[in-house]
């Protein structure tokens, strides 16, 4: 087992694979999108795949894909195939937008994926518009209908936004009815390219569960898996479960047990710090696997507490980069 300097065990890696998106939702990126990677700036898909094989070596068993929207970068399908071949590795996850995925779910479930995050802040058309500034909601909806007769979990993620969505709080627990989907409200963070000032947000995981509580005074506290980011509940009687992710309170820190790799390569091992370690150069000086296996352990082995402290070791440098570029 791979442990860190806090003696938390670390499994689980999110693997971004691009930083470039078909949406341009407001709460990851400014409006006018990013300047995106070149091509020589990105791992490449043999890059991730050598990067996968030490740390799967290690003891991650659990590798979750994401971007950007992962579905934007070409041979992606390719990539997955090779991905799912690794001894060792037990799951391959994938979070998606799900604009152009719902054509290649049927893919999916013959590679294996079992559980596939999609995001989706609203059921209103014109409100989803307003959020993304991209028409695509029944592509969405396909997608997550696609899911379902493939019977790969869905869990949908839904970014909780004052004055914009929280109307759809409601609908959206209103899903697990008759849907086995667990939709889970997430708190808006900082992580949207510098686009607007970053305060607490004012739907915190307390606001969103009292709403969730004035609709269902008996909803039901649910026991969180291992690990879990979210707090989870089920409302009596409904097929799915809906669950709240603390993401800016960060009440889950102190059990986290995921690292992340961004487009780039480089390692951060919580969500708020500012890069640990740049791979992609390391492994084009040429480094040797054992080589970069020491350059890895020395990085779990310096882990920031939780995503307090690692905020306060920026030094002054904001937590106002976009979602896009470290992996969703």
């Amino acid at each position: 087992m791979l442990l860190d300097n806090h003696n938390r065990p670390i499994n689980y890696l999110r693997l971004a694979v691009t930083d470039r998106c078909n949406l341009r939702c407001h709460y990851c990126m400014p409006e006018h999108g990013l300047q995106w990677l070149s091509r020589a700036d990105l791992l490449s898909y043999e890059e991730m795949l050598r990067l996968c094989r030490i740390l799967i070596g290690l003891g991650i068993n659990k590798v979750r894909i994401t971007g950007g929207e992962p579905f934007v970068r070409k041979d992606l399908m390719k990539f997955l195939t090779e991905l799912s071949r690794i001894e060792g590795l037990q799951q391959i996850n994938l979070t998606t937008n799900g604009v152009v995925t719902a054509p290649l779910v049927p893919e999916l479930k013959k590679i294996g994926i079992r559980s596939v995050n999609l995001s989706l802040d609203t059921l209103d058309r014109e409100r989803f518009f307003q959020i993304t500034r991209r028409d695509e909601l029944p592509q969405v909806m396909a997608t997550m209908d696609a899911l379902l007769q493939h019977d790969i979990v869905v869990k949908i993620n839904a970014v909780v936004m004052d004055g914009q969505n929280t109307d759809d709080i409601v609908p959206l627990a209103k899903m697990t009815k008759d849907l086995p989907v667990d939709v889970r409200f997430i708190e808006e963070m900082p992580f949207n390219g510098g686009d607007h000032f970053n305060a607490r947000p004012l739907w915190d995981y307390t606001r969103i569960l009292d709403t969730l509580r004035q609709e269902w005074p008996d909803l039901e506290k649910i026991p969180d898996p291992p690990f879990s980011t979210s707090m989870n509940y089920q409302i009596p009687g409904h097929a799915g479960t809906v669950g709240i992710i603390a993401a800016w309170s960060r009440t889950f820190c102190g059990t986290c047990n995921r690292i992340r790799v961004t487009p780039q390569g480089v390692l951060k091992t919580c969500l708020y710090d500012h890069g640990v370690l740049n791979l992609r150069d390391l492994m084009r000086e040429g480094l040797c696997d054992a080589a970069l296996t020491d350059h890895l352990l020395l990085a779990f082995n310096h882990r920031h507490k939780n995503g307090w402290d690692a905020e306060e070791a920026r030094r002054g440098v904001p937590v106002e980069e976009s979602m896009a570029t470290i992996g969703g």
